[in-house]
This record gives C-alpha cells, structure tokens and sequence, in this order.
C-alpha cells in the first residue's frame, strides 16, 4: 500500500467526511484563516497554493439543518477576498460578494459570517474576490448541512472535484489564457478529487454510502457514470430530486457543471475487495475520478432502508401570475476593459448579459432586474454563444422548467447549466431580498464580463 492508499483508507480520511452520522453533525471550526499553502498534487510539492491549512485542503465543514453556521473568517494573503457560501439561502450581508454585500476582507482582518442553515444538503464554499486566482491555487471547499433526521446510510464521502494547471514540475503554469476565456475556458493539466489523482477509499462491504460530488472547478463540465453500481440519485444541487433522475451510465452521463452537485446512494458490494469506479466521459475516453472498495463483512444493507430526504423549506413559484423576465448570455458588444478595484481582473471583456458586460468588481451600476418581494417569476435564459454556461445566482433557489434543446427535469437548483444555444426558462419566487449576483460560474467568464445582479426588494 503506498502513501495515498494509507491516508485515504485510514483514520487520515476522517478529515474527508467518512464518520458516524452523529458526529458527523456541528464540525464547524470557529475560525478559518485563508493562506497559503504547498501540497504534493503531483510528484514534487506544489508552491503557491490557497487553502485554510498550509499542508492540507481546505476542510469539510458541517452543520445541522436549523443551526446557526458562525464563522470568522481571517485574510493572511497580501490580496483582498471574501467567502461566498454557494446555494446557500443566506441574508444578503452574509453572501461575501465585494462591493455587493461587504467590502473585501483585507490582509490580516477578519469578518465574521453568521447565519441559520436553512436547508439541508450539499453546498459549498469559495472567494469571490481575486476569485479566479485563489479558486484556481486550492480555495474551494465542500460544506454540508445534515438533515435533522437521520437517513441511514453507514458512511458519508464528499468528494471535491477539481483541476489544477500544473507544468511537469508540478508548479503552476498560466492560471488562464485568453484564448480559453474568451471560448469554453482554460482547462486544467491535473484532475484530482479531493486533491489527489483517483484516490482509493475502503467503505463497508454490503453498506450504504452516500456519495457527494461537488464540482469546484473553474471550467469543466463533468459527464459523470459509475458501471455495474446499486445505486440512486437522491439530490441535485443540494435538495432532494422532486422528479426523478436515472442512474448514470456511460451512455447517458450525468452532466455536472462548475457549481453543481449530485448526491448519489450507493450500496457497495458485498464481497469485500470487489470495488466501484467513478468515472468522467471525456475527450479520449472515461478517466477515473475515484475508487470505492468494499472492506469488511457484508453488511447486507439494501437501498429500501434508507429514509427519503425531507423536502427544505422552499416557497413555490404561481405559474400561471408569473411574470416572465428574459436574459441573454453571450459576446460582449464592447472590448472596452473592466475596471480593476481590489478584486483583481482578467484584463479583458469577452462576456455579456443582455448584451452589458460587467465592468468589473469595483464598478457599480444597477441591477439586471428588480423583482419584488414575493411575487413569483419565470426568467428566461438564452445562451447566444456556442460555449456553454452553468449560471449560478446567488441567494436564491429555482425550478427548471424547460429547454429548447432537451428535456431537463424540474428538480429545485441554485445553478442551471445552459449548452450552447439553448434557452432554459426557471421559476421562483423573489422570496430573500436584496442585490444577489447572478453570473456563469466558469469563473473565466464570470470575470470577463458575464455577471451582473439582480434585486428583490
């Protein structure tokens, strides 16, 4: 066994989530301090690094459904940030958007977030400020609000999808290139899950695993599948499926773009030894994202014995007294270039939304809409571009309705991912006030001119 396989499959994984679900709940540090770290992505240490701990991803964080989330979150970097808790229905204070919400946090202060988590399921977290590059060097972590009640499932495994660009000595190379964030994105040369490549993890023979796969990357659109596995989707995006989604397969992938997450039940083999492959639909044929090994006796569990999910609190959006808003992502009318501010720029504006590129994080200007305050609506999404957009907004949570292109299921989200030249119309209710980003998440584009906001009065 070599190191990873020792790290992963012993007491070192506690740290990734695989624990009793009572003590799972509550694993809230009360402070999280950004800074730089090295780890060893590859076969040397990679330097220049961001995370929460010098030598080690950025943590798991947990809390119960109803319980307050209270954390202080501390800059050591000589640049500005601010954390964002992504999907999550926070007040609008506490959504770490600069300039929107708060100010930027700057070296050595700190900024204390407190909330309620008000739904359960799997979120997570990341800057949004200097975004592309502390996301790019390490910064996005996994945050999980358990449910009140139990479900029943032996063992819980978040797993951080993510790339890093990395030369053959394992150091960074170019976070970016124009050529990329003016098209799909700049892909990454090092696919990891949670910062290891295909890492190994031991779980009960015959048991039931809840599978977590959150995707933090900057760019890339997963087509995920898992051969010959027991198994369901039971979340999308944090809450429970209210349409039914089919196992992936490697026929039909799960798309899972930047932002997005799919929670999965798995009942492992029983046969100890005998292990299931996660796997990604790519160019030149499926890569492994992790291995699952049965370990031990079987269990004998089976998939009936799991309690479903409770539906969160959401309010409903009235179809039928909606009022319909339309949006249009594509090319920027204007190269004229962003500003700057604390927040850093990619130096160019490739990006639009209704054909208004976002000036930059400083800049101001007013809101893409007003909705008001309890009143539902249908926003209409058309991509004009032919690379796609997992649009993400901020604060608040929607229903997929339907698409031009294919059908989609109507499962509640925080973030709709729009292939090329296709239309998507979601309904809400502007049920959380205040001004909430709303921008696509392949953070290239995001920060070349596709973002803006939206205000609920």
């Amino acid at each position: 066994m070599n190191r990873r396989h020792f790290l992963l499959s012993s007491g070192a994984a506690l740290g990734l989530g695989m624990v009793g679900w009572a003590s799972r709940a509550s694993a809230l540090p009360p402070r999280l301090t950004i800074q730089t770290a090295r780890y060893a992505l590859s076969d040397a240490p990679t330097e220049g690094m961001v995370s929460l701990s010098p030598d080690a991803p950025p943590p798991v964080l947990r809390v119960r459904q109803g319980e307050v989330f209270s954390v202080d979150v501390t800059n050591t970097l000589a640049d500005m940030t601010a954390m964002h808790w992504h999907g999550l229905r926070v007040p609008n204070k506490m959504d770490g958007v600069p300039y929107l919400t708060q100010f930027p946090i700057g070296q050595d202060e700190t900024f204390r977030y407190a909330f309620t988590a008000r739904d359960a399921g799997t979120y997570w977290y990341h800057p949004h400020c200097n975004t592309m590059e502390q996301m790019a060097r390490g910064l996005t972590g996994v945050l999980i609000v358990e449910e009140a009640e139990d479900p029943g499932f032996d063992e819980d495994l978040p797993i951080n999808l993510r790339d890093f660009r990395l030369g053959k000595d394992g150091q960074f190379i170019d976070l970016y290139t124009a050529r990329g964030a003016a098209r799909s994105g700049t892909f990454g040369t090092v696919m990891t899950s949670n910062w290891q490549r295909e890492p190994l993890y031991d779980l009960p023979a015959g048991g039931l695993v809840r599978l977590r796969l959150v995707v933090t990357d900057t760019t890339r659109v997963y087509q995920i599948h898992l051969p010959k596995v027991e198994g369901q989707v039971i979340a999308m995006d944090g809450h429970p499926l209210e349409e039914a989604l089919p196992w992936p397969t490697a026929e039909a992938p799960l798309f899972v773009g930047p932002g997005q997450r799919v929670d999965l039940a798995i009942r492992m083999p029983g046969e100890e030894g005998t292990e299931i492959v996660v796997l990604n639909t790519q160019p030149g044929g499926p890569r492994t994202l992790a291995r699952l090994r049965a370990k031990g006796q079987d269990a004998g569990r089976h998939l009936a014995e799991l309690k479903p999910l409770a539906p969160n609190p959401l309010s409903r959006p009235v179809l039928d007294s909606a009022e319909l808003i339309e949006f249009v992502f594509g090319w920027s009318p204007s190269d004229t270039p962003p500003n700057n501010g604390f927040c850093g720029s990619l130096g160019y504006t490739f990006w639009s939304i209704n054909r208004v590129a976002w000036p930059g994080d400083a800049a101001g200007g007013g809101p893409l809409a007003t909705l008001e305050r309890g009143k539902s609506y249908i926003l209409r999404l058309r991509n004009e571009s032919p690379n796609d957009h997992p649009i993400h907004l901020h604060g608040l949570t929607f229903l997929p309705l339907k698409s031009n292109l294919r059908p989609i299921a109507s499962n509640w989200t925080d973030t709709a991912l729009l292939l090329k030249q296709e239309t998507i119309d979601i309904a809400l209710v502007a049920d959380n006030p205040g001004d909430w980003a709303f921008h696509c998440h392949v953070i290239e584009h995001q920060k070349t001119g596709l973002t803006g906001y939206l205000r609920v009065t």
